[in-house]
């Protein structure tokens, strides 16, 4: 076993176990091959990294301004020396090792993906795409009770063979050096994917932008769906009448909430979808700032009254901060709020999704619509209220998800 290097712009270079000797798609003829890969942040990362956190410049807060004017100054100050002297990287990279990981090119671009199989080979394919700024490392939870169900309560017949690609740009797959990579062209390169895998019929599943991927894989990959499983349930209301018809007084007033929250928290959007290569430059050069940049929407958009160790641990936080810090995909990552605001017309616009679909309506999800304004849209044959959880369902409440998960596709195997 070879190793091989993926340079960084700065000199640093982050080094990849792989299963072959050389990526197959430097290989004439071999870039249809699934390569396994083994994560290996090189030893300077981590020294540069320590560095950088040691020399940080955070400015001083307003007094008892909290989190009102974004990231906490005081909780920064105790993740960042956390992650200066107690994190330990090289841990956190053996247990997602423990995933059998690949790589694979599709239409020129290196995808990296988790792919476990469960042992019962009548599983059902399960694609889950994650989101911003979240990433596999949000599935960690989930794998195992969805692959082996019988050690997580559940049956055999509950099974599934779980295929969780990073979205390009994101970790491990690579960035795509052309404009365009919206959504539905996302959305076509798992639907290749899920075929290079051999998979003819199969679920899928998302959250964030993974919600918006996963809508688009059901539309232009249908005949190989077999159902659609959403924890971020969305769209417009219907055209041409009051939204409000037939909405009760609790649907009305999470209608408000949800208004409010678009007009107060969603500055992050904005600067991604117009300027995201500016953002990018600071994100990609301060790891302190990658973190009060992150860490702040995990606190916000979970459901955790304020205190976002009340559902995460710093490590678990710092895990995903870390691979965003040491792919040095901060930039790239926040491209897709671009390249969704500034896309063509799609051609499956106005489609309706006849896949079987489900939604797990997470009580404190950032993005909501009611389930009459959605109906128009999805084909709904099953929609589950949850007590708990919020925006990171895998993340924050995995045996609600998986319970989920389950039941609704254990109508369509």
């Amino acid at each position: 076993m070879r190793t091989a290097i993926r340079h960084w712009s700065a000199g640093v270079v982050a080094a990849v176990l792989l299963g072959t000797a050389v990526p197959a798609f430097a290989q004439p003829g071999a870039a249809d091959a699934v390569r396994p890969f083994t994560i290996r942040i090189p030893d300077a990362a981590l020294t540069d990294l320590k560095a950088r956190l040691a020399n940080a410049r955070i400015p001083e807060p307003l007094q008892g301004d909290g989190w009102t004017y974004g990231t906490d100054i005081g909780y920064l100050r105790q993740l960042v020396a956390y992650w200066r002297t107690s994190f330990d990287w090289r841990a956190q990279e053996r247990k997602l090792n423990q995933f059998e990981q690949f790589t694979t090119t599709i239409d020129g671009l290196t995808v990296h993906f988790i792919h476990r199989r469960s042992q019962h080979a009548n599983a059902l394919p399960l694609l889950i795409t994650h989101g911003w700024p979240g990433s596999i490392v949000e599935f960690t939870k989930i794998i195992g009770p969805l692959t082996d169900p019988e050690v997580y309560g559940g049956r055999a017949a509950d099974a599934f063979h779980v295929v969780m690609p990073s979205i390009p740009g994101f970790a491990f797959s690579q960035a795509p050096r052309e404009p365009g990579y919206d959504p539905a062209r996302i959305a076509a390169l798992e639907a290749k994917l899920m075929a290079r895998l051999g998979y003819a019929r199969y679920g899928v599943q998302g959250g964030d932008w993974g919600s918006i991927i996963s809508t688009q894989v059901a539309l232009v990959d249908a005949p190989h769906v077999a159902g659609l499983h959403l924890n971020m349930c969305f769209g417009a209301a219907p055209a041409g009448s009051d939204p409000n018809t037939g909405l009760t007084d609790r649907e009305r007033e999470r209608v408000k909430q949800r208004q409010v929250f678009q007009a107060e928290e969603t500055g992050y959007q904005q600067i991604q979808g117009t300027k995201p290569q500016t953002l990018g430059v600071a994100l990609n050069d301060s790891p302190v700032g990658l973190a009060a940049w992150i860490v702040e929407k995990f606190r916000t958009w979970c459901d955790c009254d304020g205190d976002p160790e009340k559902v995460f641990t710093k490590d678990e936080l710092l895990t995903n901060i870390s691979l965003y810090w040491l792919t040095q995909t901060a930039a790239s990552s926040a491209r897709i709020y671009y390249e969704s605001r500034h896309a063509p017309p799609s051609p499956t616009a106005g489609r309706r999704i006849e896949v079987p679909t489900a939604c797990a309506d997470f009580p404190k999800e950032i993005i909501w619509s009611p389930r009459r304004w959605l109906e128009g849209r999805y084909n709904i044959t099953r929609w589950t209220e949850m007590p708990k959880g919020g925006h990171f369902a895998a993340f924050e409440q995995p045996q609600l998800l998986v319970a989920d998960v389950r039941a609704f596709f254990a109508t369509l195997r």
